[in-house]
Order: structure tokens, then sequence, then C-alpha cells
């Protein structure tokens, strides 16, 4: 499918104190992914649904003893298989909201984790690079020593080659180069950007950040971002201002800035996506990189260290 619609979905959820609360916010989330298709199927077919950063939980103790005791599940379990079905009888790709994940592989260790889910089941895994400091207290793959999965990987699915970061790893252009590297062609962004650095000037670096690594990558972005009110999350608030930006930079839609449930969507064409990259001489930054900044990437998704 060369043409479809994406949908935004941001969340204004109470702050989850227990796993236990996971179930009922499965369940709304489901419910707005069917809401975008059966209410948007007049203007075209919605193929992918994004949700936010902490859609399910959040670091909300200080200790990650107490993530792994009260939040942290392991994969796979029951709310993935929820979000496959769902994407099955919709014929869809859903981009879950984070989740504190769990991995005998790594017992002690609490992952910040998303996952494309299309109707084939779990298409990616992603667990977020650079968790925000001092606050998110969840380990980081890229510190892991052996790690044996790549740090960026990119699905290609009949909607095009999807890659996702989440929030913090925005700010690091490496970041999101290194998927534009790897094929990405919609770069999604699972987000919860806190005020002052939201939606709305002076400091709306969501905006700035979304439509910089558009253009510096030629790429599609989807971000969702957390709507929370100030009560829900404190003490920051959320601003929303989930957007979709195409390969120019242009945002196509955008939620108004504020707190709840929100839903924005825009037309993906990955067709014309294909061909910009393909025809242009002009403005092709990933094409026009020097070797310097262009290495080859080891067999685990990562960029030689230099000397």
């Amino acid at each position: 499918m060369n043409r479809y619609l994406a949908a935004a979905i941001q969340v204004d959820f109470p702050n989850p104190k227990n796993r236990d609360e996971i179930p009922g916010r499965v369940g709304r989330m489901l419910a707005m992914a069917e809401q975008a298709v059966v209410g948007y199927r007049p203007l075209g077919d919605v193929k992918l649904v994004v949700f936010p950063e902490f859609a399910h939980t959040a670091p909300v103790y200080l200790e990650k003893g107490d993530l792994i005791k009260y939040l942290a599940v392991t994969f796979p379990n029951g709310h993935l298989d929820a979000y496959a079905n769902k994407a099955r009888e919709l014929d869809i790709y859903i981009q879950t909201g984070t989740f504190l994940e769990l991995d005998p592989a790594w017992p002690g260790h609490v992952f910040n984790t998303t996952c494309l889910i299309g109707p084939e089941g779990i298409v990616s895994k992603y667990r977020k690079v650079y968790p925000w400091l001092p606050w998110e207290v969840h380990t980081s793959p890229a510190d892991l020593p052996n790690y044996p999965d790549p740090l960026f990987p990119v699905a290609d699915t009949p909607i095009g080659k999807i890659g996702v970061a989440i929030c913090y790893d925005w700010l690091f252009p490496e970041a999101i180069r290194s998927l534009a590297l790897n094929g990405a062609e919609v770069l999604i962004r699972v987000s919860a950007y806190m005020d002052p650095w939201g939606a709305t000037a002076p400091m709306d670096w969501w905006t700035v950040i979304n439509r910089a690594r558009a253009i510096e990558n030629l790429a599609f972005v989807v971000a969702s971002n957390q709507g929370a009110a100030q009560g829900n999350y404190p003490p920051f608030s959320w601003p929303g201002g989930s957007m979709v930006v195409d390969f120019d930079g242009r945002i196509l839609a955008q939620a108004d800035p504020g707190p709840g449930d929100k839903i924005v969507i825009a037309p993906i064409d990955i067709e014309a996506l294909r061909y910009e990259r393909n025809r242009r001489q002009m403005h092709q930054m990933p094409r026009h990189l020097k070797p310097c900044h262009r290495q080859p990437m080891d067999q685990d998704g990562t960029y030689p260290k230099r000397s």
C-alpha cells in the first residue's frame, strides 16, 4: 500500500501505580484505534496507529526495585496478544505505547519498550537507548555488554519501512540517523515530552525536533505525545501536540496543545517519498553524508567507536 492514513493518538490516563491498571489502558487504546479506523474511513484507510510513551506504565517509583515489583512485565504477554488480535481484525499496524519490560536474559534490568504489531503479530521491538536521566532508572541496551539485538531495528512492512525511537532518543540526531541509514521511511516518535519543551513557543522543542528529523533524514514522522494533565503525572504537565510531518518538514496534522485524549490523522505517501529519495540531487542529506559520518554499522546495529 503506497498511500494510507496514519493516526497519532495521545491519551490522558491517571498515573499508574500497579500493573493491574494495564488491562484497562489497553482496552481504552484498542477502542481508540478502532474509532480512528472506522471514523476516518470515509477519508481513507488508516493503516498505522501510534500511541505515546508511558501509555501503559511509567517510572513513577524512584527505585528500580519498585518498578520491578509493581509495574514491569515480561514479553510476550496478554496485552501484546490483544493488540495483535485487533491489528488482525482491522488490518492495521499498531505502535504500542511503552511498557516497563523485564527480560529473564537480563535479570535486574528494566527496559522502556515499545512494539510494532501488525496482522502477522509482533514485527519489531525497540528498547529506549537514551533514558531521560536522572528520572528514568531503566536500562539502556547500549550499556549492556554483548547485547545481541540491533539497537535501531527497522521493520520492512507492506506500509513501508518503519523505525521507532522513544522521546529523549530524538534529541540525539545520531539515533534517528541510524534508523534512516537502516532504511526507515517512516520514523515513529513514541513520546512523553513535558512542558515547557512542548508544542508552544518559545520552547517548542517538540515541534522543532520532529520537523528537523524529518528534513534531515528525508522521511515521514509520526509522533504521538503524552497528553496527561498535570494532576495525572505530577510534577509535570504534558502538552500533547501529537503530529504527522512529511519528508520536507511540513506539518500535515497536529493536535492542539494541551492535555486530553486526541486523535490526529494525515496521509503517508510512500510512493512519493521513494520518488523524491531517488530523484533529488539537492537536499539529499542521507545520500550526501561523508564517510567520516557514515561508517558501516556493526552487526549489532551500532556504529564502531572512533579512536
